[in-house]
């Protein structure tokens, strides 16, 4: 999930399972990386950095269209 009204850098909420995971989108030009975590186990964290990084491109695409030129 990305907040319309959140801040940079560029980031994901990932949210289920009872918890939620902030994960950067790597805009240092590295692959997207765990900012924090409450309530999930870590596998789980390790499936939404995973999933993240699959769909980095995109996601990085979404955050740009929602915030503008900002994030990279």
């Amino acid at each position: 999930m990305i907040f319309t009204d959140d801040h940079e850098p560029a980031h994901v909420h990932v949210i289920g399972g009872g918890g939620e995971a902030k994960i950067g989108l790597g805009t240092d030009g590295g692959p997207p990386r765990l900012i924090w975590a409450a309530g999930l186990n870590n596998a789980d964290v390790r499936r939404a950095v995973d999933e993240a990084a699959r769909e980095q491109d995109r996601l990085m695409e979404a955050w740009l269209r929602i915030h503008g030129g900002a994030g990279r």
